[in-house]
């Protein structure tokens, strides 16, 4: 089974900001991974697509990111532009994958989710 895990940066953000972030961060990530592990994403595809939005600080969204590149699993960071209500280059999203689930999990499975 595949999954995409989606961390929200823990911070003060609207139901809509948040749902953009999550929304850009998900996008982004699925577009490099149907680039560059084409396998994967057809079948995360097929299995429904599951994606599942968590919680983090900034710190351990980074530190995350980090261990998801070691892995060579996909990971889209996102940084508002700073146009509404965050200021420019604020993290707020990270996405990972989609991959397998049990490589997902051993850097997710401890957040609490959104």
């Amino acid at each position: 089974m595949y999954k995409m895990v989606i961390i929200a940066n823990d911070i003060d953000m609207s139901c809509g900001k948040l749902a953009a972030q999550v929304a850009h961060a998900a996008v982004e990530c699925a577009i490099m991974a149907y680039k560059k592990k084409r396998r994967i994403f057809k079948k995360w595809r097929a299995e429904g697509a599951k994606k599942i939005v968590v919680v983090a600080n900034e710190d351990e969204i980074i530190e995350i990111e980090g261990k998801a590149k070691k892995m060579k699993i996909t990971a889209a960071m996102i940084r508002d532009a700073g146009l509404t209500e965050l200021p420019p280059n604020t993290l707020t999203a990270l996405a990972i994958g989609p991959d397998e689930e049990e490589k997902i999990d051993l850097l997710t499975k401890h957040l609490p989710l959104k």
